[in-house]
């Protein structure tokens, strides 16, 4: 027997959980009753999941081990697939379906569903954009074929969607680049809000940096090693990690080989544990590859909710708010030694200030 359902949110990635969740209580504390249609594999970690909160739909995948593979690009399309078979077969009454983007072969098949189900509104979220994203550029023709067949699951299937949010403004400068030049509405990610104070632990003698989050392809390993060797030459300089990831012994020897000292505070996800260190630092290290489409991270977002200002290579939206509203320093890749002079010319007065812009910025655009 079909469930009567007012609004299904279809999501293949625990990743996005936190935005799908939020979602579900909107749309419930309006009394609409709301179900989450999900994967059975935990992205990250690859592996099998079972611990679903209540309203969770899990959709058994196809497991794989890389994330640029042929195994992972199945699997998505699987999910996508037996999604909207779920979605037909199970739900009555359905209203609303808010489907997550990626995976775009998900777009693809929703569009099938919007033709055959005109009255039930769609709504496309798109939270990261593939392959635009990914850390593999390549000139071999049938490579780049791939990828543009990808990439226009999602572009010729944008337009069945009565609403489209987008995840920053930067990801509407790409797809209009691309010729997609439809009405989208951006909407942040929100974290819960920081009931902790920010405190200024800071020594001007010495300099605390943090980095936060997965230590993996889409950081540039080699630009952060200018930057804190640079540093290193000027003051005794301390690096506070939080997290893992297949790059961090990488990561950690060539820390070690500049001279840079290394407090490692494993994973940590305590509000109140998280500010203890960035009260700490100086600046968040918010430094990926130059050749992503990336406009804002859950990493950032994390370091605004601290006070954390950052030291930033991060395009659109990001490098917007650092300009705009004082929240750390922009890397210039070519002038590495006058974003490193900037920082160590700025005062304890001018990085309380900096700290404070962080955490507004926070409140104003990104706390729940």
């Amino acid at each position: 027997m079909k469930q009567n359902v007012d609004v299904v949110i279809v999501n293949c990635f625990d990743t996005y959980e936190h935005r799908a969740i939020l979602l579900k209580e909107v749309f419930e504390s309006i009394g609409k009753k709301v179900c989450i249609i999900t994967s059975d594999y935990k992205h990250i970690f690859k592996m099998k999941r079972d611990d679903f909160p209540v309203d969770f739909d899990p959709i058994h995948v196809y497991p794989y081990k890389k994330n640029l593979s042929a195994q992972r690009l199945f699997s998505h399309y699987r999910f996508a697939c037996e999604a909207i078979k779920h979605l037909t077969q199970e739900y009555d009454n359905v209203s609303l379906v808010w489907f997550f983007v990626p995976p775009n072969s998900l777009v693809k098949e929703a569009a099938k569903y919007k033709k055959g189900n005109s009255q039930v509104k769609v709504v496309f979220d798109v939270i990261d954009m593939w392959p635009e994203s990914m850390p593999v550029k390549t000139k071999n023709m049938i490579v780049n074929w791939g990828f543009d067949i990808w990439r226009n699951f999602r572009n010729k299937n944008l337009k069945f969607a009565d609403q489209i949010w987008i995840e920053c403004d930067y990801y509407r400068e790409l797809l209009s680049a691309q010729k997609i030049n439809l009405p989208m509405e951006t909407k942040y990610l929100k974290l819960k809000n920081a009931e902790t104070s920010i405190e200024m632990k800071v020594s001007e003698e010495e300099i605390d940096l943090c980095y936060l989050g997965s230590i993996n392809n889409i950081i540039d390993i080699s630009l952060i090693e200018k930057i804190v060797s640079e540093f290193a030459k000027n003051k005794r300089t301390r690096i506070h990690i939080i997290g893992d990831g297949e790059r961090k012994d990488e990561f950690l020897d060539i820390l070690k080989k500049n001279s840079i000292e290394i407090i490692d505070h494993g994973k940590v996800y305590e509000i109140d544990k998280l500010q203890e260190i960035f009260d700490q630092c100086w600046f968040g290290i918010n430094v990926l590859r130059e050749d992503l489409a990336i406009g804002i991270t859950m990493k950032s977002i994390s370091y605004f909710r601290g006070g954390l200002p950052i030291i930033n290579t991060v395009q659109g939206d990001t490098s917007r708010f650092v300009e705009e509203c004082n929240i750390g320093i922009n890397v210039d890749r070519h002038d590495v030694k006058s974003c490193v002079l900037r920082i160590l010319n700025i005062t304890k007065d001018d990085l309380a200030c900096m700290k404070n812009n962080t955490r507004n910025l926070f409140e104003q655009k990104f706390a729940e």
